[in-house]
């Protein structure tokens, strides 16, 4: 952490001293990497443990282990017929080895994060895709069935010629490392692809220097997904420049060699690849993988604060549903006093949260925003300054951002002033213009005033230039982080014989942010129930996250002057019927009266001042948690 990040003039001061080809002063992410060797070759680089005790075995590399690891993969994918365009995927949980896949993926070629808990027929839709020559997983191990997914998903992928196979044994101890090769599940599905070990395979090759010459003009690095339960795979491309310029904000303005990053958050998600480990890659700090499943690991959330003792973590990783759940666990005797903030992404952050959350540890949140499609970070709240609670920030150096407004066909009507809501587009080294996605049919109208990208976000820059994320042009649900497609949900719907119309949308919840609900309008003549309804979502949809929570029956869906269905009054109803019934449950009397419309907030519970009288605070802690705010109707 070099520079003051206080302010926007804070931004404008870096921009000027550190022009973009002077902060970027490496060509690779290789290159970066033995930089820091060189640098710190004995300061640890990355601890991995398997369990979730603050005394569990673990693992820990230092940056001088790391790199030699990562020359070693590099050969070995190279040697496997890996060229510069050519793919390494991954489908594993979070270790170490992760981290080396990752690193000699973009190294050797290009290497292509895929989710582990997607269907098969998604991650071979990935693969094939990507047109993966070598994919990374885990030999079959109790209590998951990684491998198993990787051996159905490679038999309907011709294109994978070589899979690699992670033991995670070497990392148990005691009895259950005696016990495991007894129980080692074994997978049923039969494919044509080669199958070697990932240890073995790599002590066969050099770990002083790479056996080929990197490709030095920026090319693509990595490919990654951008959900998977958004209809067909949009797979995004990083360059080395969009991954080092991630790196160079975390070095330049939050961490330093000295500090130790939590990250119980997974690596085929861009947050931990990019903010989180280029971060750490750039400024040599520590980063900490507690379990191969982060913060879904057995006993993660149980100990975590033990663990930050453990570790002496400075920063940790966060999302709003594991700080919620958080919460829940006391701090207790644990010292948690090297811990100077939390980092939280991927989805928005009730404000309630944020408060409860700083006073039962004392740490603040450092609440940001980004997206896949550029290479991640476009905004954050400075650490040192003002932090806006319910905004994400200033746009980070080099970044810039236009609120902007279109017509009905598409098309720039204008750039917005201060305060007023539009997309949010944006342009930073991360936006590859033109070649967002690896489908040119996917970057069809993605860009305005030539290379700003529309996030299909809608949002307003106040008056001291910090970004508010107000709602999404686009009708995506996002539960727990993970991006849902709608139209899975009303398409599936589409096919039940008694279904006329269908619109999903996501529901306000405590746990996850949002969950899918959909209301459903019937044929004429036609009947069935909405237990019926769920049951056939769950058997025509693949994906478990995309099955509605709630479904209900309607005798004619809202719909505009052109007949589309009208979702702005679907979300207005299920925060009424959700804030209700939580109110509900707990005792309360007050009731929402409606859902305002607000410039600034957006969609506004209004509940009702004329019922007995229930103080603030009272309400906060039924309503606090839900993304929505409420206020009172006399206000």
């Amino acid at each position: 952490m070099g520079y003051p990040f206080r302010n926007p003039q804070d931004i404008l001061d870096l921009e000027s001293k550190m022009p973009l080809d002077k902060a970027l002063d490496s060509a690779t992410v290789y290159q970066r990497l033995c930089k820091t060797r060189d640098m710190y070759p004995d300061r640890p680089a990355v601890s991995f443990q398997l369990k979730s005790s603050a005394n569990s075995k673990s693992t820990t590399l230092s940056w001088s282990d790391l790199t030699s690891k990562v020359t070693q993969a590099s050969n070995l994918f190279r040697s496997l017929g890996v060229g510069p365009k050519d793919v390494v995927a991954y489908l594993l949980p979070t270790t170490h080895e992760t981290l080396i896949t990752l690193m000699g993926g973009m190294t050797s070629g290009i290497v292509a994060p895929i989710n582990p808990t997607l269907e098969p027929e998604s991650i071979a839709a990935l693969l094939r895709e990507t047109n993966a020559k070598v994919l990374v997983t885990l030999k079959a191990f109790p209590k998951t069935n990684v491998s198993d997914l990787a051996s159905q998903a490679v038999a309907l992928s011709p294109n994978v010629s070589t899979i690699i196979e992670l033991d995670l044994l070497p990392h148990l101890s005691g009895i259950s490392k005696f016990i495991v090769p007894f129980i080692r599940p074994k997978n049923s599905t039969q494919h044509s692809a080669k199958i070697i070990d990932f240890h073995q395979a790599l002590a066969t090759q050099s770990d002083s220097e790479l056996t080929f010459e990197e490709d030095l003009t920026d090319p693509y690095c990595a490919l990654f997904h951008t959900g998977g339960t958004t209809g067909m795979p949009k797979v995004a491309q990083h360059r080395h420049s969009g991954v080092l310029y991630n790196g160079w904000i975390g070095a330049s303005l939050l961490y330093s060699e000295d500090d130790v990053i939590m990250c119980p958050l997974p690596l085929f998600h861009v947050f931990a690849a990019y903010p989180i480990w280029a971060g750490c890659l750039l400024s040599g700090a520590h980063m900490v993988l507690p379990t191969p499943a982060g913060y879904r690991g057995e006993g993660v959330f149980d100990n975590f604060w033990k663990l930050i003792d453990r570790w002496n973590a400075t920063f940790v990783c966060t999302v709003p549903t594991a700080a919620a759940a958080l919460l829940q666990r006391p701090v207790g005797d644990s010292d948690i006093s090297t811990l100077n903030g939390a980092f939280c992404g991927s989805a928005p952050l009730p404000i309630e949260l944020f408060k409860r959350f700083q006073e039962v540890t004392g740490v603040e949140i450092i609440e940001g925003y980004g997206l896949t499609e550029a290479t991640c970070l476009v905004s954050c709240n400075p650490k040192e300054g003002q932090r806006k609670v319910g905004s994400v920030g200033i746009p980070l150096p080099h970044t810039r951002i236009k609120i902007c407004s279109f017509d009905k066909s598409g098309q720039l009507d204008k750039v917005l002033g201060t305060d007023e809501i539009g997309e949010i587009c944006v342009a930073n080294a991360g936006v590859n213009v033109g070649e967002v996605y690896k489908s040119e049919v996917a970057n069809k109208d993605l860009f305005v005033e030539k290379d700003y990208l529309r996030t299909g976000d809608l949002g307003r820059l106040d008056s001291d230039g910090y970004l508010w994320i107000t709602g999404r042009a686009k009708d995506i649900i996002i539960r727990s982080g993970e991006n849902i497609d709608p139209s899975l949900i009303e398409e599936a719907l589409a096919g039940h014989p008694a279904v006329a119309l269908s619109g999903a949308i996501g529901q306000p919840d405590v746990k996850t942010g949002e969950m899918p609900c959909v209301y459903v309008e019937l044929n004429e003549n036609m009947t069935t129930d909405t237990e019926e309804l769920i049951n056939y979502c769950e058997d025509k949809i693949p994906y478990r996250s995309a099955w509605p929570k709630y479904v209900e029956i309607v005798d004619v869906l809202p719909k505009t002057a052109v007949g589309k269905i009208f979702k702005p009054e679907l979300r207005k109803n299920a925060i009424t019927r959700v804030y209700n019934l939580a109110l509900s449950e707990a005792k309360l009397e007050q009731k929402v009266l409606g859902i305002r419309e607000d410039k600034k907030l957006g969609l506004v519970a209004v509940l009702d001042s004329s019922q007995s009288e229930v103080d603030d605070t009272s309400i906060g802690k039924v309503l606090g948690d839900y993304v929505f705010p409420w206020e009172w109707s006399d206000k």
